[in-house]
C-alpha cells in the first residue's frame, strides 16, 4: 500500500515540467522617425496641428464643430452653406408661428362677426316685435 502511495506522489515523466525561459524580444522599430533629430520630427510629425482635412474626389473637407465641412467647390463657402441652412431654419419656424396667429386671428375674427350677425338680427327681432305692439 505504501509502494501505491509513493507512486502516485512521482510525477510520471521526471521531477517537475519547466519550460526552457525565452529570452525577451529586442525591441526593433520600424518607423525611422526615432533617428531623426527633434527639429526635423516636429516638421515630420506635426506638432502644430489644426482640425482634421482630409480630400475626397477632389473637394476639400475640414473636420470643425463635430461636423465635415468643405472648403472648396463652388462660389458660397460651406460656412455661408451651413449659416444659410441656420438661418432658414429660423425663418421657417418664424413662418409657422405667424401662420398659427393668423389662424387665431382668423377665428377670433369669425366669432366677432358671428356675434354682430346675431346682435343685429336681435334688434330686428325686437324692433318687428315693437311695432306689431304698436
Amino acid at each position: 500500500m505504501e509502494d501505491l502511495k509513493k507512486s502516485l506522489k512521482m510525477p510520471l515523466f521526471g521531477n517537475t515540467f519547466s519550460p526552457k525561459k525565452i529570452p525577451p524580444r529586442k525591441s526593433a522599430s520600424l518607423s525611422s522617425l526615432h533617428t531623426l533629430d527633434r527639429s526635423t520630427r516636429e516638421i515630420e510629425l506635426g506638432l502644430e496641428f489644426g482640425p482634421p482635412t482630409m480630400n475626397i474626389g477632389g473637394q476639400s473637407w475640414k473636420f470643425e464643430e463635430g461636423q465635415w465641412i468643405t472648403e472648396s467647390g463652388g462660389n458660397v463657402s460651406s460656412r455661408e452653406v451651413m449659416r444659410l441652412r441656420k438661418r432658414n431654419g429660423q425663418l421657417e419656424e418664424e413662418n409657422n408661428l405667424l401662420k398659427l396667429k393668423i389662424e387665431v386671428l382668423m377665428d377670433m375674427l369669425t366669432e366677432a362677426t358671428l356675434e354682430f350677425h346675431l346682435m343685429e338680427k336681435e334688434v330686428e327681432d325686437i324692433k318687428t316685435q315693437h311695432q306689431r305692439k304698436k
